[in-house]
């Protein structure tokens, strides 16, 4: 839906096309419909049995299902996500499509953001009353380097015209 919104249907059509690996988290509406029809289709068996006061008959029937129902796409939880991946001619891939599932090791991402040190304050921005000056800082850093660059070009400058052999250097003067 990002592509066709940014590049149009077209344009969308043939880059979707054309991409040989996917991965993607949850989707929802046309993008999980468009994954799950990309994935293909398995034929499940069905079994069903039936109980009457006579016998018990047993049913097997098979039917094609999606592989990765668009429902399933549309309901992935953080860190689910399913793709398909391309192979090539030297390194076949014989399971190139699937639902997996990123593992996180919460004890360790806990103790990882225990050790953190908190990034100390160089430069504190508020006044006396409180109120942050931060952009009137900038804005003045600013000004004060501009003014400094002009002051030392026109030192420069004052100094290419006095010498007699680093003037022939500067453009004739406008108007002079």
């Amino acid at each position: 839906s990002q592509l066709k919104r940014d590049y149009g249907d077209k344009e969308a059509a043939v880059v979707m096309n054309t991409v040989g690996n996917i991965f993607s988290g949850q989707v929802v509406g046309e993008t999980a419909k468009m994954l799950s029809e990309r994935f293909g289709k398995v034929l499940q068996k069905r079994q069903s049995m039936t109980l009457s006061r006579n016998d018990k008959s047993t049913s097997i029937s098979t039917q094609m299902d999606s592989l990765i129902p668009a429902s399933k796409i549309s309901t992935l939880t953080q860190g689910m996500f399913v793709g398909a991946v391309a192979d090539s001619f030297e390194q076949p891939i014989e399971q190139k499509i699937f639902h997996a599932e990123i593992v996180v090791g919460s004890a360790k991402v806990k103790a990882e953001t225990a050790r953190y040190v908190k990034i100390p304050i160089i430069t504190d921005f508020t006044d006396e009353n409180g109120a942050d000056r931060m952009q009137e800082t900038i804005k003045e850093n600013y000004d004060r380097i501009k003014a400094e660059a002009a002051e030392i070009v026109d030192k420069e400058l004052d100094r290419l015209r006095k010498d007699p052999v680093l003037s022939k250097l500067l453009p004739p003067e406008q108007g002079a």
